[in-house]
């Protein structure tokens, strides 16, 4: 056959296929928005049929809204619709900022109640303390509300007035305190210090505007006032924040010009690669950034590049695993939706996304198609499960007679009891219970309602409905209700079984009625075993460099 008849052929061929794929790919297109709009046209039919006809009233902003969240759930938990009324929550989660007194606050009873007061804001320049309960706001009984509704009205322009009546513990009568909003911006670097003497320590709590400015500073300080030698970057239960602030805090040890992220996505003309801008703050400074479990996002960015460029060495557990990035786009009458629109890339090209999402179900990567990346000096790194640290160290694990204390407020409420019978205690640094207190603690809770199952008691209890089920129960029945009970008299044993811990947690609560925020962050380093393992690590600078080899 002739050869050039042949190739005509085949040319003519290939044109066929391909004005025949871009027909298909064009009905395709044309087929989903025909499947948009038809679908859109059934959900406003339905949405005004329900509305017109059903039995009873329906508030028709609840029922839309119902149904946006309910279609968003299908999606990932970061795609959230974000209505007017809660515009305010979600700029103070960006900027750090909101208009209000100044206070965290938690349900306790009917009330809610100030559990925190933030030092030098309205809540704590009024006079209010942990433990007042709020009884009326502007006049208005609060009682029920939840904290949600309260913190709602308590929130406000600034330079406006509110008027809180609060039950405040060992006061028989209500006190009234009127108090004027400010702006409140909660620090994102709440804390700095020195460990052994040159050691620095800056902690990092959210990545909201100026975050790479405060950590810059703080360094600056550290190094100048403290002449530090080597430094840790506290990324613990940081949940992220803005990308922009991940780039900055990765300018401050990272040179000008490096790659710290990538992101891609569906629209390829949003794909972006961002590298650092500015002249670094310290490029050699030997450094230990601690994260855990509850360190996400931007603080998984930061951790990342630390690791990428063998900028540092990571402790503790391995992040959280989020490795999507969300930008928000307006929907009309000042609501907005935040929306999942690609995945970020760290500078080895890992991307640290621990779970996929289908259909609103996460669902774990498996191992068999996690990959290998290298670092700048050749250090093995994998994709798909967060970042993971240089130095490993367990959570210590709390026994669950912990978690019955807290549930019923019994550490907080015994930190209150503690402030009324003490003026002053000593610096938080060196201020510590005694077996006296925790004799006192013994009797407080001792005619307090408290409850915990253990996992034994849960697996006994499984144990039981299993035998029950299956006919063996009265056959064990006996069996199961000794070792029920020898578990029960054994709990009765839990105090002083987990007296450190316990002591450890009075210790922190008190501080806090006291010290604040610093205080809380400063005592938690006592007894760090991540802070002692990042000294250590520092303080042999011969183990610190092997670590960042290959």
């Amino acid at each position: 056959m002739n050869t050039n008849f042949i190739i005509k052929k085949c040319k003519w061929m290939l044109v066929i296929v391909l004005v025949a794929g871009i027909g298909i790919a064009a009905d395709r297109e044309d087929n989903k928005y025909f499947e948009i709009a038809k679908n859109i046209e059934i959900y406003t039919n339905l949405y005004k049929e329900i509305n017109t006809y059903y039995v009873d009233d329906i508030d028709p902003e609840e029922l839309m809204t119902t149904g946006i969240r309910a279609m968003l759930r299908s999606l990932d938990p970061y795609t959230t619709y974000i209505p007017e009324e809660n515009i305010a929550d979600f700029k103070y989660m960006t900027t750090g900022k909101y208009g209000g007194i100044g206070s965290l606050v938690r349900k306790i009873g009917d009330y809610v109640t100030i559990t925190e007061p933030y030092e030098g804001f309205p809540a704590h320049t009024s006079g209010l303390k942990a433990g007042d309960q709020i009884m009326e706001v502007d006049g208005k009984s609060v009682k029920g509300k939840t904290t949600d509704q309260v913190t709602e009205v308590l929130k406000g322009v600034p330079g406006t007035s509110v008027n809180v009546k609060v039950k405040r513990p060992g006061s028989s009568k209500p006190v009234s305190i009127k108090l004027e909003r400010a702006e409140i911006r909660v620090p994102n670097v709440p804390f700095q210090t020195t460990i052994e003497g040159d050691v620095g320590y800056i902690i990092l709590t959210t990545f909201t505007q100026d975050a790479g400015k405060n950590v810059k500073n703080a360094l600056k300080e550290l190094k100048k006032d403290k002449n530090i030698k080597s430094v840790i970057l506290d990324l613990r239960g940081n949940t992220g924040g803005l990308l922009k602030e991940a780039i900055n805090v990765s300018n401050i040890f990272i040179p000008r010009g490096e790659k710290v992220v990538s992101t891609k996505g569906k629209i390829k003309d949003w794909d972006k690669t961002f590298k650092t801008l500015n002249k670094a703050s310290d490029t050699d400074i030997p450094l230990v950034v601690l994260i855990n479990r509850s360190s996400a996002s931007a603080s998984e960015i930061v951790s990342g590049v630390v690791q990428d460029y063998d900028r540092g060495v990571l402790i503790g557990q391995t992040s959280f695993g989020k490795g999507l990035v969300q930008n928000t786009r307006d929907v009309g009458y000042n609501s907005k939706i935040k929306m999942t629109t690609s995945k970020y890339y760290i500078p080895s090209g890992r991307c640290i996304q621990a779970v996929n999402y289908k259909e609103g179900k996460a669902e774990e990567i498996p191992d068999s198609i996690k990959t290998a990346f290298k670092t700048q000096n050749g250090r093995t790194v994998y994709d798909g499960h967060g970042v993971e640290p240089d130095i490993a160290i367990d959570n210590e694990r709390y026994g669950k007679i912990i978690g019955g204390l807290t549930r019923a407020h019994l550490f907080f409420d015994f930190a209150i009891d503690y402030r009324q019978k003490h003026n002053s205690i000593p610096p938080a640094a060196k201020f510590q219970l005694t077996d006296k207190d925790f004799e006192d603690f013994r009797r407080f809770i001792s005619t307090k309602d408290y409850s915990y199952d253990t996992e034994t008691e849960a697996a006994l209890k499984s144990m039981r409905k299993k035998a029950e089920e299956e006919g063996y129960l009265s056959t064990i029945e006996g069996q199961l209700k000794a070792m029920e009970e020898k578990v029960k008299n054994d709990k009765r044993n839990d105090l002083n079984k987990y007296k450190s811990q316990i002591l450890k947690i009075l210790e922190r609560d008190i501080i806090a009625q006291y010290y604040y925020q610093k205080g809380k962050i400063e005592v938690g380093l006592k007894n760090d075993a991540e802070i002692k393992e990042a000294v250590k690590i520092l303080k042999n600078q011969a183990k610190y460099k092997s670590m960042l080899k290959k």
